[in-house]
């Protein structure tokens, strides 16, 4: 018993998760996507081994599996998964499309490729805006030194100069030497 295929309603973006680095989906949400049951699509993937490499798709560990459970990306409950599933990269996906060969899956194969692509744009400007803000940061970083050193030399001149000390005891001053001496020569 095939289910419904996705409807528009349903993004698709939303359904692109990331594991081991690489973006890739689940098999019950691509069988969801084309149309198929889960176990339709995973005879399909046998049937077909050859044709999917290990970049294309692989069966989650049990951590990656109870992490997803954990995250409420898989359900549960009982009567759900009975083995770890099967994920697709966007390679996998395509190839995926072919095997099943209906016009159902290769429509939604050129949708989950648009939102593949849409995910890569998306990431590409994420890293423009990073490293814009680590520009502007160090830009910052700049500025607040040379503000500090703008309020210590402000602080320089603000500050009021020390008093000279009266001097203690008996000295004696130049200008007296001076006229002293002056007017020993003059004699």
């Amino acid at each position: 018993m095939a289910t419904e295929p996705a409807s528009a309603a349903h993004p698709i973006e939303g359904l692109i998760l990331s594991i081991r680095g690489q973006r890739v989906m689940l098999d019950s949400d691509l069988a969801a996507i084309y149309g198929v049951t889960t176990g339709q699509l995973n005879q399909a993937l046998k049937r077909n081994a050859e044709r999917f490499p290990s970049d294309f798709a692989f069966v989650l560990t049990r951590q990656e599996f109870a992490n997803l459970i954990s995250q409420s990306v898989i359900s549960s409950s009982y009567g759900g998964r009975r083995t770890l599933p099967w994920v697709f990269t966007e390679h996998g996906v395509v190839m995926l499309a072919s095997v099943l060969s209906s016009p159902t899956a290769i429509e939604a194969s050129v949708k989950i490729v648009r939102a593949f692509m849409l995910m890569r744009e998306q990431l590409a400007l994420h890293s423009v805006l990073a490293g814009k803000l680590s520009a502007i940061e160090q830009r910052l970083i700049g500025h607040d030194s040379e503000i500090a050193d703008l309020f210590d030399a402000l602080r320089g001149l603000l500050a009021e100069p020390e008093k000279p000390r009266r001097e203690i005891g008996f000295h004696v001053r130049e200008e007296a030497r001076l006229k002293a001496a002056a007017a020993k020569t003059k004699k």
